[in-house]
């Protein structure tokens, strides 16, 4: 009996043990199996970094420096006209005297007349109705709306540097190299790849951060021009400003800009135009769209819906320009 009982033992160990290699065997064949088909895995790398994008074109400001050379000056002892960069598009003038009010007026061939406020030292007017004649006044107050002649000279003008007008800074796109408005339109454009790029950043930051100020466009008085980095700093502002804060970011990124003054409807209003590479002058530029332009008013599009704005802006026939600063 325990021979056999033994024989029986050895009998159930033997097939435990077969089992057991069988089922190892298998569990070594579904591993292998398993281990054939992994691939290796790594976690991404967490972008930590807080640098803009550089784009293609080139960020760096230009802006450009009117001088009052002294080659070609018309003078007596209450102003001087500096007009020896006129090819530039641009000519300077210093009123001398002490009257409180002076004015001056520069009428081009095309017959239209520019009206400026002048405060002492010499400061910059662009040419801006091209090659031809020129008639440029300096006026002292008498009384009210009554002024005497301290100088007046006519000149032909031929302008070489036919963006000059459109670039260099003058009374009403003031700024320079330390301008604020010049450091933030930088930053903005250093992402960009072209010209449009920088003028679509350059809109909406303006219409983004600027509101309009109501109170001021209910008391501004005539002659009023916009000085663009107190602008910027107190993030309000009337059509002027909009247009010389925006002209003056697109001018010292070497974009050929207009500042535009005249009727948008009913209202005397501000507005501007820029030059883009292989497409033109883009009068009242806003939005490409892909297939056409729409008009750029920086005021209207901070204030209004998009339909509104586009349906009052059509095809620009609510826009005449006046004046191009």
């Amino acid at each position: 009996m325990k021979k056999l009982l033994s024989t029986a033992c050895v009998a159930s160990l033997c097939s435990l043990m077969l089992f057991s290699t069988y089922h190892q065997s298998e569990a070594t064949t579904i591993l292998s199996n398993l281990a054939s088909s992994t691939v290796q895995l790594f976690d991404e790398p967490v972008a930590f970094s807080d640098a803009p994008a550089v784009g293609t074109r080139d960020n760096t400001p230009t802006c450009l420096i009117p001088m009052a050379s002294g080659v070609t000056i018309y003078s007596n002892a209450l102003a001087t006209i500096d007009a020896s960069n006129a090819c530039e598009g641009y000519i300077m003038v210093n009123y001398k005297g002490t009257n409180p009010k002076v004015k001056l007026q520069i009428t081009g061939s095309n017959g239209v007349t520019y009206t400026y406020n002048l405060h002492g030292g010499f400061e910059t007017f662009p040419l801006s109705s091209g090659d031809g004649s020129y008639k440029v006044a300096v006026y002292e107050n008498v009384t009210g709306n009554q002024y005497s002649t301290a100088l007046s000279k006519t000149f032909k003008v031929t302008i070489t540097n036919i963006f000059g007008p459109n670039l260099y800074p003058n009374q009403y796109v003031d700024f320079h190299l330390g301008s604020q408005v010049v450091s933030q339109s930088m930053q903005l454009a250093e992402s960009c790849n072209s010209d449009l790029e920088v003028v679509t950043k350059v809109y909406n930051y303006v219409t983004s951060t600027i509101s309009y100020d109501h109170a001021k466009a209910a008391t501004v008085q005539s002659g009023y021009t916009s000085k663009v980095d107190e602008i910027m700093l107190s993030g309000t502002g009337i059509c002027l400003d909009y247009a010389a804060v925006m002209a003056s970011m697109l001018r010292s990124q070497n974009i050929p800009t207009r500042l535009e003054v005249g009727y948008a409807g009913q209202a005397y209003h501000a507005w501007i135009s820029t030059y883009i590479t292989d497409v033109g002058w883009v009068n009242g530029i806003i939005e490409f769209d892909g297939e056409s332009w729409s008009l750029m008013d920086p005021t209207f599009a901070a204030n209004s819906s998009e339909t509104a704005l586009k349906n009052f802006i059509g095809n620009g026939s609510n826009y005449k320009t006046k004046y191009i600063y």
